[in-house]
């Protein structure tokens, strides 16, 4: 009896969440932000990248897709959505961008560096908000005409270049199936716990920005740049940490993105340019020190 009643909640909860889904006027969002999302399940996922920046890192230049892709995501939740997000800012647009968030009644949950040694140096700030998606979409878009983020949609250009490496052989060392997205070669690997957010489940993970996210640019010769983050426990982090080390990967920030998440979570970045495979295993390695899946 007690089954058929917990099978009867769940599905009503998915009735319900299907039901908020269904209410949000996705295309107003849409209009607002000027820009079409990548959907995922419930989530509408609105990428930002600064296409308007040339940032360069030990003589490599930086695709949009591997650093510098910031993003706003909207999961329906009572009545009205729940929105995460993280932005690309320079140094003299944090404060401006801050201020009118924080005007505009959205969240600051963090403000950091991901990389080190980046020219211009570029920094990323962590924002949430619930309520009205109409009202927040517009929040988004006045904070972020305080900065040079373009904010109309770029117009269809040539497809992207190949992505010049053996990515066949990087599934099977990193242990999921990559995507390959603006000359960049993108994994996200979720962890097996679930974890929420002021006790909403941030699911699904990827697009919700708590799955590690490892990316790989061809920088010439079967080399790759890669950076991302990893996405751990308290008790993970000093032994991911030194498996980075131990094969060539710089660890350059380690912080927190949320406020009120369950388990507690640490983000930690990372950059190297050498060889993909063998920054692969390294990273494989690193995942094997975490509760991460692998296919």
């Amino acid at each position: 009896m007690r089954k058929t009643i917990s099978a009867l909640i769940g599905i009503g909860a998915c009735f319900i969440a299907s039901a908020h889904a269904q209410d949000v006027d996705w295309q107003k969002v849409d209009d607002t932000l000027e820009r079409k999302p990548v959907v995922t399940g419930d989530v509408h996922r609105y990428g930002f990248p600064r296409t308007d920046l040339t940032v360069t890192l030990d003589g490599v230049t930086i695709k949009p897709a591997l650093a510098l892709g910031g993003w706003v995501a909207f999961k329906p939740a009572h009545g009205g959505v729940m929105a995460m997000g993280d932005l690309v800012l320079l140094e003299s647009e944090i404060n401006p961008v801050m201020a009118k968030m924080i005007a505009n009644g959205l969240e600051i949950t963090a403000v950091h560096n991901h990389l080190l040694g980046a020219s211009p140096a570029t920094f990323y700030m962590h924002v949430a908000g619930h309520g009205d998606p109409a009202r927040i979409a517009a929040a988004i878009k006045d904070a972020l005409a305080e900065s040079k983020t373009p904010l109309s949609a770029p117009a269809s250009t040539a497809a992207p270049p190949a992505v010049e490496l053996d990515t066949a052989r990087l599934d099977n060392i990193i242990g999921v199936k990559g995507q390959a997205n603006g000359g960049v070669y993108q994994f996200n690997v979720p962890r097996r716990d679930p974890v929420t957010e002021q006790g909403m489940p941030l699911s699904p993970v990827g697009p919700l920005g708590v799955a590690t996210a490892v990316n790989f640019q061809p920088t010439g010769g079967g080399k790759a740049a890669i950076t991302g983050d990893f996405v751990l426990t308290g008790d993970e982090v000093n032994p991911v940490i030194k498996t980075l080390r131990s094969h060539g990967i710089a660890v350059t920030a380690l912080h927190s993105h949320m406020l009120d998440e369950q388990p507690r979570l640490f983000f930690m970045h990372f950059w190297a340019n050498d060889d993909a495979i063998k920054l692969a295993s390294g990273v494989r390695a690193a995942l094997d020190k975490t509760a991460s899946t692998k296919s």
